[in-house]
């Protein structure tokens, strides 16, 4: 077992930031830690870190257990939100750093250094420094500092939420297929469903300091465990049980809808709902349709633009949907 975390709770005065939480992260694993600001699994990863000591609980890393070690004694490595590189140091001797400190030879620095500026793709950046390069190319020197000691686990705390989208999105493959050649034990801390759903084995997703479901990214999405999962992961529409959208007439309680689960008609269907559609929306693709139930509801529908033909279509038409699949849920159980 690469970590195992048991009854782990931490309080910050009378707040409890990590309330009661177990976990197994399998050897050579990248699992994902989910959830809003405020759900603790930022602190869940500090705590497995040796960067805060828990109230309660115990931490195993690699089958030793590591709950009263420090953090340099857990021989982890840790990549922060922001970089934290020295600015005064190139990118060579940022990534070097932590092997000065352990005292290895000026050669064997040298030579450990330009295995990892290979594998993070930096190659002869090696005398710049963190100032002379991208966010990007930032994030990677740090990746490349933490795995630089060879660390037991690598931890990841919102690695690329400071980059914008279009480097988010390569950093994050980028990072899969490292993860795919190194297979270092991984966590990585994000509030992006898409980041995790992309990147990860399996998906913890938290709220308020619980754990409210532990999966891959198909049974997150398909098996939500409950009604904050679902609507976490994914868009959807909470609809109040009146509205007959159910394909499965007996169910009763809330319905949840998945916006391409929705289909529109022009005319009325067996089992369809009227409604007008206020607003049509392009997305590349898909094409995304805003409609007001005549109950007052609002839902988004969302189409491959093959599905429709959108372009006689106008805010104020009416229309009628239907839905392919809906979920319910009552305390405990999913039906």
């Amino acid at each position: 077992m690469g970590i195992r975390v048991a009854g782990v709770c931490k309080e910050f005065g009378s707040f409890r930031a990590v309330d009661n939480v177990s976990l197994d992260v399998d050897t050579g694993s990248l699992v994902a830690l989910l959830g809003p600001s405020g759900s603790g699994k930022s602190t869940l990863l500090r705590l497995i870190a040796g960067l805060e000591e828990a109230n309660a609980g115990r931490v195993w890393i690699a089958g030793e257990e590591a709950t009263s070690r420090s953090v340099q004694e857990r021989h982890v490595g840790f990549v922060f939100q922001h970089f934290a590189l020295f600015k005064h140091r190139t990118v060579r001797q940022n990534v070097g750093f932590g092997l000065e400190l352990r005292g290895w030879k000026h050669e064997a620095i040298r030579r450990r250094v330009d295995e990892l500026l290979e594998l993070v793709q930096l190659q002869g950046f090696g005398n710049r420094y963190p100032s002379q390069l991208s966010g990007g190319q930032r994030q990677r020197v740090s990746l490349a500092r933490a795995l630089a000691v060879q660390p037991r686990v690598l931890l990841l705390d919102e690695p690329f939420s400071a980059l914008d989208a279009k480097v988010r999105k390569e950093l994050r493959a980028w990072l899969r297929n490292l993860h795919d050649e190194m297979h270092v034990t991984t966590v990585i801390v994000t509030h992006d469903q898409e980041e995790a759903m992309e990147v990860a084995d399996k998906i913890v997703v938290m709220n308020q300091g619980r754990i409210e479901q532990i999966g891959t990214p198909a049974e997150i999405y398909d098996q939500p465990a409950s009604p904050f999962v679902m609507s976490f992961v994914g868009a959807v529409n909470v609809l109040p049980s009146h509205v007959p959208l159910a394909p499965n007439r007996e169910q009763r309680g809330e319905l949840f809808i998945r916006p391409h689960d929705l289909e529109l008609h022009r005319h009325p269907q067996e089992g369809s709902v009227p409604a007008v559609l206020r607003r049509l929306t392009h997305l590349g693709r898909d094409i995304q349709a805003e409609l007001i139930l005549a109950s007052g509801e609002v839902v988004m529908a969302q189409l491959p633009r093959e599905r429709i033909d959108y372009h006689d279509l106008k805010a104020g038409d009416a229309l009628h949907i239907t839905s392919r699949d809906a979920r319910t849920f009552v305390p405990d159980f999913v039906i």
